[in-house]
């Protein structure tokens, strides 16, 4: 029992890992999108997203029409440039999360905010299914004022459709955009090269 609640409760600042200056290195090419994997990409914008596992969260939003690229990592933590150990140690205070980029002109944000609160549960705090721990809770990072309303905006209507459904209360974390960290190139993509693979990435089953 306290071992589950250490994985549940965040790691107070002053306790965080220091981490490094150097930053992960990731492949050049999206493995599937064959876009660039790091930026400046001229005219897109982005979403930072947390969801759970961020193999399966990826792989939803690179299917998605108008995305021009996406990656995992970390981020809303203290500890720069993570390892995936250390994120999973609850030694970080960092969510998995994913990158979005997309195409303003092809899709736009409060289309992938649908999509965001229809493919995972909002409603369970710090896990996603079987997965526990403080890098597995909900959460929607975005760099603009107007961008947050928004989000705000989709929770509060998603929430009356929870609600409606007998479902619980949405405890996503809707941030500023923090700094985004890249995770290992063998997380990039992950679903993409390995057809095999699992996360147990689910929805509450109501429609936005």
């Amino acid at each position: 029992m306290l071992f589950m609640k250490k994985k549940i409760t965040m790691v107070a600042p002053q306790e965080a890992l220091p981490g490094r200056g150097i930053p992960m290195p990731v492949e050049d090419q999206h493995w599937v999108l064959k876009t660039p994997m790091r930026g400046p990409w001229p005219g897109m914008q982005q979403l930072l997203v947390g969801m759970g596992c961020f193999w399966g969260a990826e792989r939803r939003f690179w299917q998605q029409p108008g995305v021009h690229m996406t990656a995992v990592g970390y981020a809303a933590g203290y500890t720069p440039n993570p390892t995936y150990e250390e994120v999973c140690a609850n030694k970080t205070g960092h969510n998995e999360v994913v990158l979005v980029v997309y195409d303003p002109q092809q899709t736009d944000l409060e289309r992938l905010l649908r999509l965001f609160w229809e493919a995972h549960n909002p409603t369970q705090g710090m896990q996603q299914g079987n997965d526990v721990g403080t890098q597995y809770r909900s959460g929607i990072y975005l760099a603009h004022e107007a961008e947050l309303a928004l989000a705000l905006a989709t929770r509060d209507a998603y929430q009356q459709r929870l609600s409606g459904a007998g479902l619980g209360t949405i405890t996503t974390e809707i941030l500023p955009m923090p700094p985004f960290y890249y995770a290992e190139a063998y997380h990039q993509q992950y679903l993409a090269k390995n057809p095999g693979g699992y996360c147990g990435l689910g929805g509450t089953g109501v429609v936005f």
